[in-house]
C-alpha cells in the first residue's frame, strides 16, 4: 500500500510537467495589477480586476494601447477576449512606438477584433501604416468564427516571415510579410470620436499568454488551412513551392525575356528597380519603345487550374502555374 500511494504523486507531478511545463506559456498579466505594461497615445483608461485587463471607451480620444515593456519575434500568443457591443478593437503583435514616426504613434501588424457584419475578426490589420494585410475576405470559412458578445480565444502564431491566427480554434489568418519585424505586444481601445452611445463600454482580455519559438516549434504549424496571401517581393513560399508554382521573372534581371519580335530583350522601354519591371511611357504608340515583352521558352502544356497569378497589391510577382 505504502508503495501505490507513494507514486501517485510522483505520476501526477509527471503529467502535470508535461501538460504545463516547457509547452505552456508565461503569463503577459499577472492577474492582478498591470505591471510589465505600459499605456501609449490615447486617454482611455486599462484597470486590472477581476483576473482581467479591461478598457474603457472615452470619447474624443485617440486609438489607446496598452503595450508591454518588453519586445518579441517569434512566438505563440494566446488570449481570451470578450468585447462589448459596437466597439472596434485588435491586439497588435511586433509593433512599435517612436518619435521619429508619427509623433510615436503605434504602428504595426493588428490582430482584428470586431462584431461587424463583414466578420473580420481575426484578419490582420497594419495599424498606422499599410491598411489591411490579411482582410477575411481571403478567407471566408472563419467569419463565422466570433462569437458576439462572448469570449473568444485567439492565437497567434508569428515565425520569421510568417503570421498566422486563429479564433475559437478555427484557422483565420495565414499571411506571409515581407519582412520579419521585433516589437511589442498591445491591447488596444479604439478611439470613438464624440459618439457619447460607446463611451463606457468595456473590452476585456484573460489568460493571456506567450510562449517564444524556434524553428521545430513552428513546423507543427504549418498544416494551417487558411489560405495563404504572401506579401514576399520576387519570391515563392515553401506552400506556394509545393503546389508546383514557378517564378516567370527572378526581380533582377532580364533573363527568361526577350521583345515579342526579338530575339533579346528591348534595348530601350523597360527597366528594373528595386524588385519592379517597369514599361516605360510611348505616348500611345503601342511598340513605338519598348514593345511587348514574351517568355523565351514556351509552355506546352499548361495545369487544367492553371493561371498567371499576378500580386495586384504589389505588382511584383509573376508566376504561373504549370
Amino acid at each position: 500500500m505504502r508503495k501505490k500511494l507513494f507514486l501517485l504523486p510522483v505520476i501526477f507531478i509527471t503529467s502535470w510537467t508535461v501538460l504545463h511545463g516547457q509547452n505552456s506559456g508565461k503569463e503577459l498579466f499577472n492577474g492582478k495589477n498591470l505591471n510589465g505594461w505600459k499605456v501609449l497615445n490615447g486617454d482611455a483608461p486599462y484597470e486590472a480586476t477581476d483576473g482581467m485587463i479591461v478598457g474603457t471607451s472615452v470619447t474624443n480620444s485617440p486609438n489607446t494601447f496598452l503595450a508591454t515593456k518588453k519586445q518579441f519575434t517569434n512566438f505563440v500568443l494566446e488570449y481570451d477576449m470578450k468585447m462589448d457591443e459596437g466597439l472596434n478593437s485588435g491586439v497588435q503583435i511586433r509593433s512599435h512606438s517612436n518619435q521619429n514616426y508619427m509623433n510615436g504613434r503605434v504602428h504595426g501588424l493588428q490582430v482584428e477584433c470586431e462584431d461587424t457584419p463583414r466578420g473580420w475578426a481575426g484578419g490582420i490589420y497594419d495599424e498606422a501604416r499599410k491598411g489591411w494585410r490579411y482582410p477575411l475576405e481571403y478567407n471566408e470559412a472563419a467569419k463565422k468564427a466570433f462569437k458576439k458578445g462572448e469570449w473568444n480565444h485567439f492565437k497567434v502564431v508569428a515565425f520569421n516571415n510568417n503570421i498566422m491566427t486563429w479564433v475559437n480554434d478555427i484557422p483565420a489568418a495565414n499571411l506571409v510579410e515581407e519582412e520579419t519585424e521585433t516589437g511589442f505586444i498591445a491591447l488596444q481601445v479604439h478611439g470613438i470620436g464624440n459618439n457619447k452611445s460607446l463611451a463606457g463600454k468595456k473590452i476585456r482580455w484573460k489568460n493571456i499568454t506567450i510562449r517564444e519559438i524556434e524553428a521545430e516549434d513552428f513546423s507543427k504549424y504549418k498544416n494551417n488551412t487558411a489560405p495563404e496571401v504572401s506579401y514576399l517581393k520576387n519570391q515563392l513560399t515553401e506552400r506556394e513551392k509545393s503546389d508546383g508554382w514557378k517564378l516567370l521573372w527572378d526581380g533582377a534581371t532580364t533573363n527568361g525575356w526577350c521583345g515579342a519580335k526579338l530575339d533579346h530583350f528591348p534595348e530601350k522601354g523597360w527597366s528594373i528597380n528595386n524588385g519592379i519591371l517597369k514599361v516605360h511611357a510611348s505616348g500611345g504608340g503601342e511598340s513605338s519603345n519598348g514593345g511587348d515583352i514574351v517568355t523565351n521558352k514556351k509552355i506546352q502544356r499548361l495545369h487544367p487550374g492553371s493561371r498567371l497569378q499576378f500580386n495586384q497589391r504589389s505588382q511584383q510577382r509573376h508566376q504561373i502555374l504549370c
